[in-house]
């Protein structure tokens, strides 16, 4: 019997080759947006998971409890060693620095240096256990602990060497210390949040950059330095809490405890906390699963009003059938049948279509995601299973309607649209289908609008064709050289020596003891190091005092309007001249700048200063003109050669760093925009399925209206005025629960867009605009019909 459904099924969808296709279409939109979501899901949770102990796995972080509330990845210097001697919960304590962005210089044979960019990790040895780093090649007893050597992965390793064997090899790292190779790590996977692919002993971060490696100074956190733990079998968390609490009073007193926290984060949150950086949020991978559902239901949707629309051209059949005894159940299971060959076929084109779109979802969204479609046992199980719920949630009701019709009425060709399932059903359903559109629509612009507002609003800095350089290296002579080279150049207007823009992603804090109060402020303070020409360079307003002497060491601060505020003085002027200590530095306060945005528009403007200190000049930043752009970055390369003969040339555009601060939010745009025009173009489908079924049942009106005069303008709004009032309705159901959402994810910014009443009006003008093309072309196909044709045909 199952073969005789599945002819049957294959004969119906011959003959009925347009309805076929369009359900085909519908249904592999739907389940290709599902499968390229589930794998892009399923990515993001996989991260960092194949650790073999990854339950207990923590990364200690630290609290600052000011005024407000920030979080740092990283740890003091001395916590790691404290937590290992005073605290018997971890079987393995391991401090690791990862530094992006060192030279590491191989030497050739002839005497040159091939040169690369590499993020470099500085591991204590334990680190290895803590984490699967697998040692190919190489004695495990010995890694990380002999000086002077150093772990690569094989992709390292055929990058640098060749075929030639590595082990013995030697490079240098930013022209500080030489490695060498001791061991061949295996590759990393992409699912990992640890990308770090050259490990050194940790004892070199004091050759490297000994201010993170202060012995027993608890008072300065890096972000870089971070602290890893593997617990012992049955420890909780509650009890690692309450020794991290024990060790910050042990360390500080009364009032230092209270603002310096730390807390153990457990390895699976480690890509999911926005606090610390991580680079996804589960609630947006949630929002994204979501969407998945709706495209999903919208898929169905359209099979469900294509399919009783087909109800009434398959009367005659199933009256027949009826009356040479076939039974309900058997028309129900033939229908079911159907479906399933129609779903299967689009099964197999929505493969088709997610394969072939991967590679532009991977680029579109910065992910490196695989579908393994006959390998990985999830999708082996998700494949089937939306399969089955396609079926059911397409097929039980049409065929619930096509195996429940009159076979009298069937055969005497009364039947009506209440037989066939009824219109308001499938009203219904299209309702659903215009609010699902309506919400992806609404969220498209305001997620557009605020990453719009964020990459063009005024920031309170110049930052238009403004080049950033690195400087590897702040010695005076190397300054003073690369400044003369700059400066001699056609198209450079301006620099300035600092150690980083107005705006960056990380602001290091510290402590202000203000004037002649006794002690420190209770709010931290973001610190700026930029040289005498940092605030005319970056068009720095200053409301009171004057702008810095220059100088090479710690004299004068320059602060923002924000710190005034904090420090509760009446006005500006009330700084000038004041002393202040800060990151231990003292000086003077000799002006007050106007308030800029020293991070992105997710966080508010910091209290900050200002003040000349090379130590910490790591950038260059130049003005240049846009006239003649390719000549003056050219010159401006060879420039800094000269000066830095050893090390790699790059530049960025402080346009474009900026713009990498709303990443996230681009790739939430990008979601959004695809799958709303996925949801868009099923629900044409839907559409068209709709006014198929009113064109079907309202042929005979037709005839009957162009006999007695009526326009095709007028038979046109007869289909018209329907999904007007569909469109109307999703817009009062969409307009309420898409400002609810949107609002919500706004609240993430301080610095925002308000949600107006045009996004709401250009919203349902989309929305017309695409339904408007859709039912047009079948309303006007059945305007145009011959009456005397329309009239027979009933």
């Amino acid at each position: 019997m199952l073969k005789n459904y599945f002819k049957i099924a294959f004969r119906n969808l011959k003959r009925n080759k347009s309805y076929a296709l369009t359900n085909v279409l519908g249904l592999a939109l739907g389940i290709a947006s599902a499968v390229l979501i589930f794998a892009l899901v399923k990515y993001h949770l996989s991260f960092d998971g194949y650790h073999s102990k990854a339950d207990r796995v923590y990364r200690i972080t630290t609290e600052f409890h000011g005024e407000e509330t920030t979080y740092s990845t990283g740890v003091t210097s001395p916590l790691a060693e404290t937590f290992r001697s005073d605290y018997p919960l971890a079987e393995k304590v391991a401090s690791v620095a990862a530094i992006p962005d060192r030279v590491i210089a191989i030497p050739s044979a002839n005497g040159t240096e091939a040169k690369f960019e590499e993020s470099l990790a500085f591991a204590e040895p334990e680190f290895l256990d803590i984490l699967d780093l697998p040692l190919i090649r190489g004695n495990k007893q010995s890694a990380l602990r002999v000086p002077n050597t150093a772990l690569i992965t094989e992709r390292i390793a055929r990058k640098y060497f060749g075929g030639a064997d590595p082990i013995g090899k030697t490079f240098r790292v930013d022209n500080i210390f030489s490695v060498t190779v001791a061991g061949i790590l295996k590759d990393l996977p992409v699912n990992t949040d640890r990308p770090e692919e050259i490990y050194v002993p940790f004892e070199h971060l004091k050759q490297h950059s000994p201010w993170m490696v202060e012995k027993d100074w608890w008072f300065s956190v890096s972000r870089s330095l971070q602290c890893f733990i593997l617990v012992k079998p049955g420890v909780t968390p509650a009890r690692i809490k309450e020794a991290l609490i024990a060790m910050s009073k042990s360390h500080y007193n009364a009032k230092d405890a209270k603002y310096f926290q730390f807390r153990a984060q457990p390895l699976s949150d480690i890509h999911f906390n926005p606090n610390l950086h991580g680079p996804v949020e589960k609630r947006n991978l949630w929002a994204l699963s979501l969407i998945g559902v709706f495209l999903i239901i919208t898929a169905c949707v359209n099979f469900i009003n294509l399919a009783t629309a087909q109800a009434l051209k398959r009367s005659i059949e199933i009256g027949i059938k009826k009356v040479l005894g076939v039974q309900r159940w058997q028309l129900f299971w033939q229908f079911i049948v159907e479906t399933a060959a129609i779903t299967m076929l689009a099964m197999v084109v929505a493969l088709i279509m997610a394969e072939l779109s991967l590679p532009y979802v991977n680029q579109l969204f910065d992910v490196q995601v695989k579908l393994h479609l006959f390998s990985d046992v999830y999708m082996l199980l998700f494949l089937p299973a939306l399969f089955l719920v396609m079926i059911m949630l397409s097929g039980s009701y049409p065929a619930l309607i096509l195996a429940g019709l009159q076979p009298v009425l069937a055969l005497k060709g009364k039947l009506s649209q209440k037989d066939a399932g009824g219109i308001s059903m499938r009203r219904g359903l299209v309702v659903m289908q215009f609010a699902i559109c309506q919400l992806l629509i609404i969220g498209t612009l305001v997620v557009a609008g605020q990453v719009r507002y964020s990459r063009q609003a005024d920031m309170g800095f110049r930052r238009d064709a403004v080049v950033m350089l690195p400087v590897p290296n702040n010695e005076i002579t190397k300054l003073s050289a690369l400044k003369a080279g700059l400066s001699g150049i056609t198209g450079v207007e301006n620099l300035t020596f600092c150690g980083d823009a107005p705006a960056s992603e990380f602001a290091p804090s510290t402590s202000i003891q203000f004037g002649s109060r006794p002690k420190a402020e209770d709010f931290g303070i973001s610190t700026k190091a930029g040289d005498a020409n940092y605030a005319s360079m970056f068009n720095l307003q200053i409301l009171a005092g004057r702008n810095l002497m220059p100088s090479d060491t710690v004299r004068e601060f320059l602060v923002n309007e924000t710190t005034v505020r904090k420090l509760g003085l009446a006005k500006n002027q009330d700084a000038i001249g004041q002393t202040a200590v800060m990151n231990g530095y003292k000086g003077t306060v000799v002006g007050v700048v106007k308030d800029f945005h020293n991070k992105s528009f997710h966080q508010g403007i910091d209290a900050l200063y200002i003040t000349t200190l090379r130590d910490n000049y790591g950038a260059c930043a130049v003005k240049v003109n846009m006239a003649n752009m390719n000549a003056t970055l050219g010159a401006m390369k060879d420039v800094w050669a000269k000066v830095y003969p050893n090390n790699v040339y790059k530049y960025d555009f402080l346009d474009d760093r900026i713009a990498k601060f709303y990443d996230r939010d681009r790739i939430i745009l990008n979601l959004i925009q695809v799958f709303a025009g996925i949801a868009i173009l099923i629900g044409c489908l839907g559409l068209y399925g709709l006014i198929s079924f009113m064109a079907a049942q309202k042929t005979r009106e037709v005839g009957v209206r162009k006999v007695l005069g009526a326009s095709v303008q007028s038979i046109v709004w007869l289909f018209g005025k329907e999904f007007t009032r569909l469109l109307l309705i999703a817009f009062v159901v969409a307009a309420p629960l898409g400002w609810w959402v949107m609002n919500n994810w706004l609240e993430n910014f301080p610095y925002r867009i308000s949600i107006g009443a045009g996004i709401f009006v250009l919203a349902i003008l989309v929305n017309m605009t695409v339904a408007v093309l859709t039912v047009g072309y079948r309303s006007v196909k059945a305007a145009m019909m011959n009456p005397a044709t329309s009239l027979r045909s009933q």
